[in-house]
């Protein structure tokens, strides 16, 4: 079996993040996919597993922290080009997300953020390794 990644995330309203993360370009698998539970696939090996506050508590030893208010990770995803990048924040700010800076040009690589509607940040970036500095 190949290496993959589940990210397992607790959201508060499961269709409207269905929504957003459909918008970003994720897809469902219905297979992995219930009334409490969404497996969103990024690509084969990156999922995210949107989970009701009730389901994600059962796997929980911790209480669920409220992203809204604080951090708890930084997730990015890679993509092709800037128009990419751009496209698809537009697409995610039209489905409830928000941009809580500015895009930030670190001159081989373009960032902008978004926090989907729970508050779990997303850093959405393009990288260009022939502009890397060469140390």
């Amino acid at each position: 079996m190949a290496k993959q990644i589940f990210i397992n995330l607790a959201v508060s309203d499961l269709q409207k993040s269905v929504s957003f993360y459909s918008s970003l370009g994720f897809t469902n698998n219905p297979q992995f996919s219930d009334d409490s539970g969404k497996c969103m696939v990024w690509s084969e090996h990156i999922f995210v597993m949107l989970l009701s506050h009730e389901k994600f508590s059962s796997f929980a030893t911790k209480p669920i922290a409220k992203t809204a208010e604080s951090v708890a990770a930084l997730y990015s995803l890679s993509l092709e080009s800037v128009e990419e990048v751009n496209s698809i924040m537009e697409k995610g700010l039209q489905a409830g997300g928000t941009e809580p800076n500015e895009m930030r040009d670190y001159g081989f690589m373009q960032q902008r953020t978004i926090e989907d509607p729970d508050g779990h940040t997303w850093e959405i970036f393009f990288m260009d390794m022939t502009k890397f500095p060469v140390q």
